[in-house]
């Protein structure tokens, strides 16, 4: 009399089929996974957050570099923040160019400032408008106060040119109980 069992023989057909099962819901996971990767790429939210973070970045390096100066070449320093401005701003330091780099000359002030933490409030990437608040680190040097060190806010107006976003508007904000 022979024993047969039958879940010996049904066993490699069981793993093969439990095999299959895993290599199908593997690909199918996969084809899901790149379908929904190419629909965000092409998302307004993805297209928005590559804008915000341009604004950051030209807001920080353009912040920064309207708080520093080097008094060994000031007109240079003021060139710089030309460079970083536009509208009616860019043109109040284009007419003032000349003054402020006497003024710095003679004051022997050198500063160095950091963008030490920075934030896109609003941006309007279809009238090409933004708004970022700052706090600033101002390291100076010269003059007649010496070596000091200050800590500062701004709101910037950001607007986008053909050479990227540049400040508008550049605001301190003083913060009640503070010293700077």
């Amino acid at each position: 009399m022979s024993t047969r069992l039958p879940y010996v023989r049904s066993a490699p057909r069981r793993r093969t089929c439990v095999a299959a099962l895993a290599v199908a819901l593997v690909l199918a996971f996969a084809g899901f996974s790149a379908w929904r990767y190419a629909a965000a790429a092409t998302r307004d939210d993805l297209d928005f957050g590559r804008e915000r973070d341009r604004v950051l970045a030209a807001g920080q390096e353009h912040i920064g570099t309207l708080n520093s100066i080097d008094a060994a070449d000031p007109d240079a320093g003021l060139a710089r923040w030309q460079d970083a401005t536009t509208g009616p701003l860019h043109e109040d330091l284009r007419r003032s160019r000349a003054a402020s780099a006497d003024a710095f000359d003679r004051a022997g002030v050198t500063a160095r400032a950091t963008v030490t933490e920075a934030a896109v409030t609003e941006l309007d990437m279809r009238a090409g408008t933004a708004k970022a608040l700052a706090t600033v680190r101002v390291e100076t040097s010269g003059g007649a106060d010496g070596e000091r060190e200050d800590r500062k806010r701004f709101e910037a107006g950001l607007e986008r040119t053909g050479d990227g976003w540049k400040i508008a508007s550049l605001t301190a904000i003083t913060v009640e109980g503070s010293d700077s």
